[in-house]
This record gives C-alpha cells, structure tokens and sequence, in this order.
C-alpha cells in the first residue's frame, strides 16, 4: 500500500515505514503530524484519485529530527567585468518516518473489531 501525498508544495509517494525528507515543518521531534492532502491511494490494485484530494484519507508520521542539507555554492560571474558573487545555501530538512496510511474502510473495519471484542467481553 502506498501514498501520494502533497507538502511543502512538493509530491511525495510514500509507504508505511518509509524515511522522508520534507522541507522544514513546525514540529518538534518525536511528535506526530498528519497530511492529508492525499493526492492517491493504491491499495492491493485498487487506485483511488482524487479531484484534486481523496476524501477521508490520512497519512500519519513521526518526526525523526530536523537537520540542513549538503552545501551547494551559487556562484555568479560577469565576464570582463571583473565581477564575482559567491554564496553558499544549505536547505533545513525535517526527517519523518511514516507510521501509517489511514482510510475510511481500514477506519470502519477497526471500528467493526472493536465493536465486537467488547460484545465478546
């Protein structure tokens, strides 16, 4: 099973107990955060997509940590001007692990079981 999701303005596919890295989020580690601007869902085949989001859909994360990326150099140069700019830029990341894709049959089906483990007990 895996997932479409938007953040950051950016596309993600991601799957239960993937590693991702999105660009800085307001979260402290260790806490959850929820997307549910889910894009698509396939599951076992079954591909449900969204106009523009599918209804009823989240994916829930841990954050992992918060960090910066590689160094990368912006460097600007004017031939025959004599003129050079150089400056560098790491990008914060935040590191989230998936923990689950949640839908609204997997919500109903849990509630079924419940339902019933309490009738049983």
């Amino acid at each position: 099973m895996y997932a479409v999701i938007e953040s950051c303005g950016k596309q993600y596919k991601v799957a239960q107990g993937d590693v991702v890295f999105f660009e800085k989020l307001d979260a402290e580690e260790g806490k959850k955060v929820s997307f549910d601007k889910v894009i698509l869902v396939s599951d076992d085949g079954k591909v449900q997509v969204g106009n523009p989001y599918v209804k009823g859909v989240k994916v829930e994360g841990k954050v992992v940590s918060h960090g910066k990326g590689k160094k990368i150099i912006v460097f600007k140069m004017k031939a025959k001007k004599n003129e050079r700019t150089k400056q560098g830029h790491r990008q914060p990341y935040t590191k989230v692990e998936i923990t689950g894709i949640k839908t609204a049959a997997k919500k109903a089906a849990a509630e079924k079981t419940e339902a019933a483990e309490k009738v049983e007990a």
